[in-house]
């Protein structure tokens, strides 16, 4: 879980931007987005199979540069 520790000297502002920055590179925005709206068990399997797939395509490519 992401935490910011401040003085009492920091912006809130300062703090608030680099709280939700912390949140978007640890994925959490993209996990409460998924699990907002139910996903069948066929589309969970279509949607990682589809990652699974882009992963091993990126690695694939990386190995020829």
């Amino acid at each position: 879980m992401p935490e910011i520790i401040l003085s009492e000297k920091d912006n809130l502002d300062w703090a608030l931007k680099k709280f939700r920055r912390q949140l978007v590179r640890s994925g959490l925005f993209r996990e409460l987005k998924r699990r907002r709206h139910y996903e069948k068990p066929s589309d969970a399997r279509r949607r990682k199979a589809k990652a699974a797939r882009r992963r091993a395509r990126s690695r694939k490519l990386k190995r020829y540069r």
